[in-house]
């Protein structure tokens, strides 16, 4: 008999901001609006000086995705 695999969970990203939030309310905007269906993962360090940054409109450091469906 194999072993069972545990489905790793995926992390919830808010709606409103695309940051990956550990609870079930964005530390960062408030919004209770998550969503575990999302593609693309980015850690912005330095947000002043990050042109991905600057495309996406963040101006925290943090872990962020790319795509939010």
């Amino acid at each position: 008999m194999a072993p069972q695999r545990k489905k790793k969970k995926m992390p919830k990203v808010c709606h409103e901001c695309h940051k990956v939030v550990e609870g079930e309310v964005c530390m960062s905007c408030g919004s209770s609006n998550l969503t575990e269906d999302w593609a693309g993962y980015l850690i912005i360090i330095d947000p002043k000086h990050s042109a991905i940054a600057e495309r996406m409109n963040i101006d925290m450091p943090g872990r962020y995705a790319l795509k939010v469906r």
